[in-house]
């Protein structure tokens, strides 16, 4: 072609979680049953929506307005609905004009990024969700920007880290921070979350927090909304029905955005993101008129607990299996629904392998192991000895070694074949050194 069409960001567009699918389905083709760990959709993994949340779907199916086009920034009485939930918290205080919706938080990402000035950059934590480190990296395109998470301090970011970078660099713009975390299972604290937007006060910074998982917080953890500690800085706060209800094929998700009136740059940024969603003219409709419904039933907080219980008692079951095996670090999970487990510096190397008695997937693997990182050798060998689809770590924009998992599985029988598995499956490959 005359012209080079290719964006310049376009070679930071990796996605780890998706990408290892295509590898297991090509396995499946040859005979290896698969059993998913690597993404987090509850419903895949067999959890059932609740009936009456069905319910309340189903009626609201019945009337014409859900099958149209909404207001750009989303339906009035939902918005209306969710800044009241906001500002029951205390702390900063919305308005149904401060929350904008989109087609799912990845399209919120999408738009967060693709309309920042190129030389804005977003520093985010390291391991970084897939999503977010790929959209700051293309929208710049250099590599992403973090700050480290310290597994041996719980996963929590490395403040004396983060605040070295921002000093020293200042295209830096934003601060990046996902509570509870993916992929670590972390949960910050308040007063953690304090610190960060006093960095972000102090360099006079924009704070972009996901609370996807805010509801999903366990073993005794406790934590608070952006809204509840951001004081006179602007932010956002990145929130969605995909892991609540859980509905991921909604594809429904909302921004809080906080201080806007107080920035007039800021207020310029989030407006140019409305104007880009008006160019779509609205979001997916019918799960918006179901917010008001769903989460303002007295039912829906016990359904949190419940839910929240449950994902402990996995987590647990998970940290007792594999605490004790040798040449790895085991973090308990606090929130959201997954764990990571790294390997002790220097015990993988390129010679490690499991036994796969299917030549022509043995063949496949050998093939596909050649000049990757050897975290990710270990999850090739595992989903060709075992099955078990899992995420490398330097797949999460990470130098350090291990995958991460989830603690979805529903089946009371399958979910410890999966732990006694993993365990097992650790040990052999270490030991084949």
């Amino acid at each position: 072609m005359r012209r080079d069409i290719v964006h310049v960001g376009s070679g930071k567009l990796t996605y780890e979680i998706r990408e290892i699918v295509a590898v297991a389905h090509e396995l499946r083709q040859m005979g290896v049953e698969i059993t998913w760990e690597n993404i987090g959709d509850p419903i895949q993994k067999g959890e059932k929506v609740p009936q009456w949340i069905k319910d309340i779907v189903h009626d609201l199916t019945k009337d014409d307005v859900t099958y149209g086009y909404v207001a750009t920034p989303g339906v009035e009485e939902t918005r209306e609905f969710l800044a009241a939930q906001v500002n029951a918290r205390g702390g900063y205080q919305i308005c149904a004009k401060d929350i904008l919706f989109f087609n799912g938080l990845g399209d919120a990402v999408a738009k967060i990024f693709g309309f920042l000035k190129r030389e804005a950059r977003v520093i985010g934590p390291s391991p970084a969700y897939s999503t977010h480190s790929s959209a700051e990296a293309a929208h710049s395109g250099y590599e992403h920007l973090t700050y480290e998470l310290d597994p041996s301090n719980g996963w929590m970011p490395d403040l004396v880290d983060l605040e070295n970078k921002v000093k020293y660099n200042d295209s830096i713009a934003g601060i990046l921070l996902i509570n509870p975390d993916n992929p670590t299972g972390a949960v910050y604290p308040r007063e953690i979350l304090e610190k960060i937007v006093d960095i972000a006060y102090r360099y006079d910074l924009f704070v972009i927090c996901d609370e996807i998982y805010a509801h999903i917080v366990y073993n005794g953890s406790e934590t608070c909304h952006l809204s509840e500690v951001i004081r006179d800085v602007p932010g956002m706060a990145l929130r969605g029905i995909s892991k609540e209800y859980p509905w991921p094929g909604s594809r429904c998700g909302w921004i809080e955005v906080f201080n806007q009136d107080r920035f007039p740059m800021f207020a310029t940024y989030i407006k140019t993101i409305r104007d880009a969603k008006m160019l779509e003219v609205c979001s997916t409709s019918l799960p918006q008129f179901s917010i008001p419904l769903v989460m303002g039933d007295p039912r829906y907080k016990d359904h949190l607990a419940t839910r929240a219980k449950t994902f402990e008692m996995r987590a647990n079951e998970a940290y007792d299996a594999l605490k004790d095996v040798k040449g790895i670090s085991l973090v308990p999970a606090h929130g959201a629904f997954y764990m990571t487990v790294l390997f002790d510096e220097g015990v993988l190397n390129a010679g490690q392998t499991l036994p796969i008695e299917n030549p022509e997937v043995k063949a496949y693997v050998e093939e596909k192991v050649k000049n990757v990182e050897v975290d990710k050798r270990f999850v090739y060998y595992l989903l060709g000895a075992t099955g078990i689809c899992v995420v490398p770590l330097t797949g999460f924009c990470c130098k350090k070694q291990g995958f991460r998992f989830t603690l979805l599985e529903t089946d009371d029988v399958k979910r410890p074949w999966i732990w006694k598995t993993l365990r097992e499956s650790i040990e052999h490959y270490i030991a084949s050194a």
